[in-house]
């Protein structure tokens, strides 16, 4: 019965409902992203179109947004201009405003947009089809020449503007930094991807194939059915739900009434076993897990907004969960505390016209005298996650100059449990914060558009962890060990960020981007990156250089 939940429900949903009109989802792209959330911020207030913690957004909704941004008076410089037509020749299908044809379409029908390879429309099937590159070289001292091959293409519609539907199809060979690479033989898993073969000596081959299908149920209830990532937050990272693992299969149900937004999301992920040399596991099978989570949010007054959510891992579906309303806490204890949750609230505020603050807290267990009491303050039961951030956009009123700052912590065993089909994680990745937990984490971003089709962005990190010396100890940090199994010498107190081996990152990233034609970029990045660690003679130091081009694909950054 578990192997046919998700289309036991969306055969439901098609039969028992009538549909009305809406897109597919745009796929979540940091860049992209901030290209959207800058505009919100720079008007001091939320947009009455969706809210911006829930990733990825509609493109109706997002067409609709831009159409509001035309009488908005915020979009002054050519960059903003040139960002108003770029997002809006994406979104053609959604926007009220004219946007651009191609002069010389190639055989009449090859580019006709901007945005499109090619595209039919008309007023049953909408159909657009594009390819998908990303053909970089790299240079990183001490070690051989560095490469990502990606080719691919994408195709997204709807039919009969009620049912939209989006698929991505990549194969990539790709031979990554010596850190990632280390990353990736520590956990046995690329982040981001799931199967995988060795390509060369050094390198790694895999295949992607990312879908969905979405409609609305009603007015107000949209549903989607896909295989992909979802993000949760205004940050860099998310302590809630981020896209750092491999893509899940999963069903979602937003309600949106009012200034209310209810998010539900069923989903069914990868347990972590052990794997071989090929990122096999060592039986042959991938064992399952399942994952719900509930978001309430609302907005506060035109420039506030907040979320409380629950969030339950299990290692066998159980009907319970299904309960879209329900609190899951109450369901867990009914069934005897079998499973992992976790709960919390997310926030951000425009406090004013080009600023805001924002935040995540989520809880996996809380004892309050062992939290307040004196001798109790580093309960190893006392964990939770923590983000604080701020965003100031056209700095000093230098335009398109945007400023992120962001701190992130989380203390030992946050997002372990005692069995591994309960950890926060799926295909062996961390489902929310890259480290695991057991760390402390700063992150500054410059954000910079001089001209309309040049972007520059600079990114800088500090990291500082604990991690473990050996695979029988834990301390806190790999959410794939038993919580129950602590690190030797530590009990029940005296637990603290940072124990263990302690470790130092330093990193910088430096990225420009020139957009030759629609969606088609010429990158060129460097990277420094220089770990300190109690077990190292030396520090670590590396740099890493790369330029490529890129078509209609997400850039790859390696901040880890």
């Amino acid at each position: 019965m578990k192997k046919h939940l998700f289309f036991i429900i969306a055969l439901w949903i098609f039969i028992g409902n009538q549909i009305f009109g809406q897109g597919a989802y745009v796929p979540f792209n940091r860049d992209y992203y901030h290209l959207v959330e800058r505009y919100e911020i720079l008007q001091g207030k939320n947009n009455s179109e969706f809210h911006t913690a829930n990733k990825p957004y509609r493109r109706d909704k997002l067409g609709a947004y831009l159409d509001s941004l035309n009488s908005s008076g915020i979009m002054t410089s050519a960059s903003d201009q040139f960002n108003l037509r770029y997002l809006s020749n994406d979104n053609w299908e959604f926007v009220s405003q004219e946007t651009e044809y191609s002069k010389k379409p190639f055989l009449k029908e090859i580019y006709k947009k901007p945005s499109d390879l090619f595209y039919y429309r008309d007023s049953i099937f909408d159909f657009h089809l594009n390819p998908v590159l990303n053909l970089s070289g790299g240079v990183e001292p001490g070690y051989d020449s560095r490469l990502m091959n990606s080719r691919g293409i994408e195709f997204r519609g709807s039919i009969d503007r009620k049912v939209a539907f989006y698929t991505y199809l990549t194969t990539t060979q790709v031979i990554f930094p010596s850190w990632v690479k280390d990353n990736i033989e520590h956990s046995g898993a690329i982040p981001g991807q799931g199967f995988w073969k060795r390509y060369n000596e050094e390198g790694y081959g895999y295949f992607s194939a990312l879908g969905h299908v979405s409609f609305n149920i009603t007015r107000h209830i949209n549903a989607q059915i896909g295989h992909d990532r979802n993000f949760i937050g205004e940050g860099y990272r998310s302590m809630i739900l981020s896209d750092f693992s491999n893509p899940y299969m999963f069903l979602k149900l937003d309600v949106k009434i009012w200034r209310f937004t209810f998010s539900n999301l069923w989903s069914q992920m990868t347990a972590d076993v052990i794997y071989d040399s090929q990122g096999r596991p060592t039986d042959g099978r991938y064992p399952q897990k399942w994952f719900s989570h509930h978001r309430l949010g609302t907005n506060i007054g035109k420039n506030f907004n907040i979320g409380i959510f629950e969030s339950v891992m299990m290692n066998e579906f159980n009907w319970n969960y299904l309960n879209p309303i329900i609190f899951y806490r109450w369901v867990e204890h009914q069934l005897g505390t079998p499973d992992k949750i976790m709960l919390g609230t997310d926030a951000k505020w425009n406090f004013t016209r080009g600023m805001q603050f924002y935040g995540q807290f989520a809880l996996d267990e809380f004892v309050f005298n062992e939290f307040f009491g004196i001798d109790g303050k580093q309960s190893s039961r006392n964990k939770y996650g923590l983000q604080v951030g701020y965003k100031y956009i056209d700095v000093f009123k230098i335009k398109n100059l945007d400023i992120q700052l962001e701190y992130n912590q989380a203390r030992p065993y946050t997002y372990q449990e005692k069995f591994p089909y309960q950890a926060f994680s799926n295909y062996r990745t961390p489902l929310t914060h890259p480290i695991g937990a057991n760390f402390r984490e700063f992150i500054g971003i410059l954000r910079y558009q001089p001209i309309p089709r040049l972007f520059a962005n600079f990114t800088g990190m500090y990291q500082f962890f604990g991690d473990d010396p050996s695979p029988e100890i834990n301390f806190g940090k790999d959410v794939l060990k038993n919580r129950l199994n602590p690190g030797t010498g530590i009990g029940l107190y005296n637990n603290k960020i940072g124990q263990g081996i302690e470790n130092r990152v330093l990193m910088a990233n430096l990225n420009l981007s020139y957009m030759v034609k629609q969606n088609v970029f010429l990158d060129l990045s460097h990277s420094f990156r220089r770990r300190t660690a109690q077990d190292l003679n030396e520090p670590e130091s590396t740099n890493f250089t790369q330029f490529g081009v890129r078509v209609n694909m997400v850039r790859n950054d390696f901040n880890f």
